[in-house]
């Protein structure tokens, strides 16, 4: 009943004022802790979205603003006598690649965004009477940008069309969180069940900030803002369901209302628009089923479905929700498993602020592999 299934990581595929979707690429398992022996894995994805909308007839569209990227991720486990076990994590919670086509006409046109973190999460799992176990540990987090906000709008004056050119860069911040959770195991039909709770991680980020504007003048300038990378509930299930078949799933909340990006120059050439905003928090439902057919191979077939909030949606992040289908096949040898799969997302339609722009009829493409070995 020992199988590994798909996991791709979270799709990703804007920056700034956006759903949970489009930052998140890691959605913080722990599920390797539950793995039998001294155990490491590597993973590595690859997401090609295709994301474009349009103001209005005669207007040109945006032309796909959403860059592919890469992601990865890395796990160690191992026992500490027979109650215990320590595991490593590394990955990536977050990230954005933004990229509007340049000389569309579009009022957006030549803007570039980038979010980049990393975290290193240190857990310790001590297993109880019947069948319980608890765990925690330490996160360090890691979270900078880049921005270039080139936007064209027609004077109110006299209609004249005028660009604002904006620029953002900040610093490298680490700060730390704490992660707890309680699980319940029966190991004779592969049942399982683990409540798992991340702490929010608050950043200050020190930002070089520069913006032009023929009417409103120039400004450069440091700056430091907040901002918080929200606290996080998993519950994670899986139980056999018929000889060599698996039965899982999992239930993802997130506190993106907490998050939000909003520098001093900025706030002066763009009121009331935040370069990083979220309205409503987040649930991400996920069920799949795993197949063992042969002694080195299995399969799985995972849904994902992000629920859309219908709220009024970033320039940067301009999607709301999404469903998704992924397959995934593993071959396993001696002491080692080799997973790979591809996964279908359809992202939910979104109007955006400011522009009121229609993004509508988009997805994403994400194919990954992993390599475990049992040591």
């Amino acid at each position: 009943m020992k199988l590994l299934t798909l996991a791709l990581g979270g799709l990703a595929v804007g920056a700034g004022a956006a759903t949970a979707g489009d930052i998140e690429r890691s959605q913080q398992s722990v599920a390797i802790l539950f793995e039998q022996g001294r155990y490491a894995e590597f993973s590595f994805g690859y997401v090609k979205p295709d994301v474009s909308g349009r103001v209005g007839p005669g207007i040109p569209g945006s032309g796909n603003m959403a860059g592919s990227f890469n992601t990865w991720s890395f796990g160690y486990k191992q026992p500490l006598g027979s109650n215990m076990d320590f595991a490593l994590i590394l990955d990536q919670p977050i990230g954005a690649d933004i990229d509007y086509p340049g000389n569309t006409g579009y009022p957006l046109d030549g803007t570039t965004a980038e979010l980049r973190s990393s975290a290193i999460t240190a857990l310790l799992r001590y297993k109880l009477e019947n069948n319980f176990s608890l765990y925690g540990g330490l996160r360090a987090q890691s979270v900078e940008g880049q921005a270039h906000i080139l936007s064209t709008f027609p004077s109110p004056i006299d209609g004249s069309l005028i660009t604002t050119d904006y620029n953002l860069d900040t610093n490298k911040d680490y700060s730390f969180g704490y992660v707890v959770g309680v699980a319940w195991e029966k190991p004779e039909i592969a049942a399982r069940v683990a409540l798992t709770y991340n702490s929010a991680i608050d950043h200050t980020l020190e930002a070089d900030e520069t913006a032009t504007n023929p009417v409103f003048g120039d400004a450069a300038g440091e700056s430091e803002f907040d901002t918080t990378v929200p606290q996080s509930v998993n519950l994670e299930l899986q139980t056999g369901v018929a000889p060599d078949t698996l039965l899982f799933g999992s239930i993802r909340w997130v506190e993106w209302s907490e998050f939000l990006i909003d520098p001093a120059i900025y706030q002066r050439y763009f009121p009331g628009l935040p370069l990083v905003a979220y309205d409503s928090d987040r649930f991400t439902y996920t069920i799949g089923l795993g197949r063992k057919f042969t002694e080195n191979w299995s399969g799985a077939m995972t849904i994902a479905y992000e629920p859309q909030t219908n709220d009024i949606t970033g320039n940067l992040g301009p999607n709301d929700g999404y469903a998704s289908i992924g397959l995934g096949a593993t071959y396993t040898h001696d002491n080692m498993k080799i997973t790979g799969g591809v996964r279908y997302i359809k992202l939910g339609d979104a109007i955006t602020r400011g522009l009121s722009a229609r993004f509508e009829d988009n997805d994403a493409i994400a194919v990954g592999m992993r390599v475990g070995f049992t040591f």
